[in-house]
């Protein structure tokens, strides 16, 4: 049996801007014991997610677990400011498929 990607264990994981110049990530787990077990491995963390997003872990301005919604919420800076020259997202509506297939445990 393989290892549990995020999107096998969350009903919803999204991604927007937050202005022009940060994108937030965000996941909605399916029921609490995914929501517990993902929160619990220790595995999103700030340092990780800059590794899976190519940015340096300063740009990770924060992870942050919600238990009353069971939910995930991930804040970055923007490597391109939204709508800039080389941006190719610039509603960051794009920016969750790293986070669906990230090993959660």
């Amino acid at each position: 049996m393989g290892k549990t990607k995020l999107k096998d264990v969350a009903k919803t994981v999204r991604s927007k801007n937050a202005g022009p110049f940060v994108l937030v990530l965000d996941a909605f787990f399916k029921d609490e014991d995914s929501y517990l077990r993902v929160k619990e491995s220790g595995r999103i963390t700030a340092e990780k997610m800059a590794e899976l997003y190519g940015v340096a872990k300063d740009d990770v301005m924060g992870v942050a677990f919600f238990g009353p919604a069971r939910a995930l919420k991930i804040s970055m800076r923007r490597s391109v400011a939204s709508a800039a020259p080389g941006d190719t997202d610039v509603f960051g509506a794009q920016q969750h498929v790293p986070l669906l297939e990230m090993e959660v445990d």
